[in-house]
């Protein structure tokens, strides 16, 4: 073909926009093959006439690299170039010049036309010069032909240098050498090149340490792969990251009242068309995890029409690459998917910032560097001192849906049910648990699992079903500062005077129809703490404080937690508080009773202060009311000493039951429903004589009943009254009290004889 020819099929198409990428990087690979075809032809003189005969297949001839140049293209473009004639080499670079016009023409009409072009997008991303640009093309053709490994190595004279040296790439983009040592600053550390890591220059051979000339440079595998339109996200954050396309919400967000409406309007006006140069925007999200920060970043997202790139701060620390390094490719990603950023667990951060102080800086910079758009969550308010004065940081409290929010939503994801059991009520759910949108889902999903397992054929969800859901949702990780107890007592089985049985009905009722009080009746609005329910129980041990825990527990088919408060109290000055903090940090979204037993360990009678020592049990003291007053559960004091405790402390109490020591009639009744109804009891035994001599509280009297028990199984398989009064001998025995011999029944005491 003429050059001629050449030039006015170029002319032909000015003004056309490119349609695809490919069809782009066709003519930039065009235009390389002229520049590498006039290379070729430089090295003419330098080879002798068929000197490599005897080594055909272990080195490049002239003729077979021009057959490369002269045949099919790269990306399927059949046409052979310039006829090799004396003046090739000025025909070959006026060529090469003509395309370069007409590349830059249709470029510009892709711009105006909205057409993507994945190189050109890349260059406006990182803000790539020409001649960088033109760069990462050259590392682009090895990875799409691997002709260019045998050009590139040809020209470079050494077979084993399939990638182009920074020599080759300065000479093949340089028109002089005054220009080539100006184009050396793009291979400087912080040149986009570099800093953005899309290339990599090799540091060394094996003959040690290189010049900068003679490195060989690689394109990242993610460029190649951006430019090649391949939307995958880096191989290296699979194990850290998610890219997701956040969907529309079935209901709305279930966030405090106007945060949803707030956020999307600020989005909308930040980044409209007037808003386009301002600063990078973080929003740190903060709250508890049932507040669901997810929700609201995948409905903005939504919203804004942007995809979502996700990770978990805890993830990375553990991951294999280092922190930097993932933070960083992160970040680029974001930049590469026009993504938003969401960084979730920031706890793991800000909870010890000086520890962590090079790690945050590094989260900024690279949020700084890539993210127009990022979002944090963690459940403290935290704002980063100095880290980030060029960024709009915005903090967000998200708290726990409220009641009457958790009872609309989970009336909108229960009507999607069509297997739901007469009694489930939806109130009752949002009552006991506070959960947000995507924990409601999951323990709906396990609900529908557990009806399945327990019935195939019906699989009907029922109201056990979503309770025990929930209470294996809330979970909570209390660790080895409580202990989980499974609540086995029911109404029936306590024995407390009608009074203290109608304060605890009374509890359960509270807790049971606070989506009503606190949601529909709009008491939620007037009260900023104490939404939750506190009671003190106290009386002598043995009475059932810890029973009426299990009996509300069950009643409300909630998780009940004993918290040994001797255990939680410490000698060292601030670790009382810090144990008490953990405890209610992580039972927040529990869901679940805490039972604070042994409260004496703490609660002693607050006077005026005489030493150090006092001062901080008040401090320990005064931080317990704190936590208790913030947790919206059910929290319930044991203590043997109601007189230890003062009128700032019972102020904050809702209620106060007295558990007193059993009288004669409790203790009948006690002696009564102790015994399981399988346990084979003689007639001869007297419930009426065992409640008037035995003055002993319920525990005591549980503990004979389970001795008796254990006597009667290896003699004649009957509990009878002889096995009661050796199990009554020893438990006098074990509280140091002494055994009064009395006249049991009308028989007499066998064990006097």
């Amino acid at each position: 073909m003429s050059e001629m020819t050449a030039h006015s099929c170029l002319a032909g198409s000015s003004e056309i926009a490119y349609t695809t990428s490919l069809e782009h990087l066709s003519d930039e690979l065009r235009w390389l093959d002229l520049r590498l075809h006039q290379m070729v032809l430089r090295q003419r003189d330098k080879i002798p006439v068929d000197p490599l005969a005897p080594f055909k297949g272990l080195v490049l001839s002239e003729a077979e690299l021009l057959g490369l140049l002269t045949h099919e293209t790269t990306l399927g473009v059949n046409e052979p170039l310039l006829d090799s004639t004396a003046d090739e080499e000025k025909r070959l670079a006026r060529a090469a010049n003509n395309l370069e016009a007409e590349i830059e023409r249709r470029r510009s009409a892709s711009l105006e036309s909205a057409v993507f072009l994945s190189l050109t997008n890349l260059a406006g991303l990182f803000h790539l010069t020409r001649f960088e640009e033109r760069c990462v093309l050259i590392g682009l053709a090895p990875e799409l032909s691997r002709k260019y490994e045998k050009l590139y190595a040809y020209l470079q004279d050494d077979i084993t240098r399939k990638k182009p040296t920074v020599d080759l790439l300065l000479n093949l983009l340089s028109e002089n050498s005054s220009e080539a040592l100006s184009n050396r600053v793009a291979f400087n550390a912080q040149a986009p090149l570099f800093k953005y890591r899309l290339c990599q220059l090799s540091d060394s051979s094996s003959d040690g340490p290189v010049s900068l000339l003679s490195r060989l440079l690689k394109l990242d595998d993610r460029i190649v792969s951006f430019l090649l339109g391949l939307g995958q996200m880096d191989a290296r954050l699979e194990p850290v990251a998610r890219l997701s396309f956040p969907q529309a919400e079935q209901s709305p967000v279930m966030t405090a009242e106007g945060i949803y409406s707030r956020t999307r309007n600020f989005m909308r006006s930040h980044f409209g068309e007037a808003g386009s140069t301002r600063r990078n925007m973080i929003l740190y999200l903060y709250g508890p995890d049932g507040s669901d920060q997810r929700s609201l970043v995948e409905a903005v997202c939504h919203d804004l029409g942007l995809t979502l790139l996700s990770s978990n701060m805890e993830r990375i620390l553990g991951g294999q690459s280092s922190f930097e390094e993932t933070i960083w490719l992160l970040g680029r990603e974001t930049l590469l998917q026009a993504s938003a950023l969401f960084l979730e667990d920031m706890d793991c951060l800000i909870s010890d910032s000086d520890k962590h102080k090079s790690k945050l800086k590094s989260t900024l910079e690279a949020i700084g560097t890539f993210s127009r758009l990022t979002f944090l969550a963690g459940s403290r308010p935290w704002r980063p001192q100095g880290l980030a004065p060029h960024h709009l940081f915005i903090g967000v409290k998200l708290p726990l849906p409220d009641a009457l929010s958790g009872k609309r939503f989970w009336e909108s994801q229960l009507k999607a049910c069509d297997r739901l059991a007469a009694d489930v009520e939806s109130g009752a759910l949002a009552s006991r648990f506070r959960f947000g949108p995507s924990q409601i889902r999951d323990a709906l999903r396990s609900a529908e699992d557990l009806a399945f397992w327990r019935s195939p054929e019906d699989r009907r969800i029922t109201m056990a079903d979503l309770y025990s859901a929930c209470r294996t949702q809330s979970s909570p990780r209390l660790g080895a500062l409580a202990r989980k107890i499974e609540p086995r007592h029911t109404w029936d089985e306590i024995v407390l005077p009608d009074d203290q049985l109608a304060q605890l009905q009374e509890l359960c009722n509270q807790a049971k129809w606070r989506h009503v009080v606190y949601g529909e009746w709009g008491f939620d609005r007037k009260l900023s703490l104490g939404k939750g329910l506190n009671a003190l129980f106290s009386g002598p041990p043995g009475t059932g404080k810890t029973m009426a825990a299990e009996v509300i527990a069950r009643e409300l088919q909630l998780d009940l937690y004993q918290i040994d408060l001797s255990q939680v109290v410490s000698k060292y000055i601030g670790e009382t508080e810090k144990n008490l903090h953990q405890i209610f940090s992580e039972a927040q979204t529990s869901n679940a009773i805490l039972f604070f037993d042994e409260a004496d360990a703490l609660f002693g009678k607050r006077s005026e202060t005489r030493d150090a020592h006092d001062r901080y049990a008040n401090i320990e003291v005064g931080y317990l009311l704190q936590k208790m007053e913030e947790y919206e559960g059910i929290s319930v004091l044991a203590t043997n000493l109601r007189q230890h405790l003062d009128e700032a402390f019972t102020r904050r109490m809702h209620f106060m039951v007295e558990f007193p020591f059993p009288n004669e009639e409790q203790r009948r009744r006690i002696w009564r429903v102790v015994f399981p109804h399988e346990a084979p009891l003689a007639p001869e035994i007297d419930f009426n004589v065992l409640a008037r001599e035995i003055k002993l509280a319920g525990g005591n009297i549980k503990n004979i009943a389970l001795a008796a028990a254990f006597y009667a199984v290896t003699d004649g398989q009957v509990i009878r009254m002889q096995h009661l009064i050796q199990a009554g001998r020893r438990e006098f025995q074990k509280l140091g009290r002494t055994w009064e011999e009395i006249e049991w029944t009308a028989q007499g005491d066998p064990f006097l004889s």
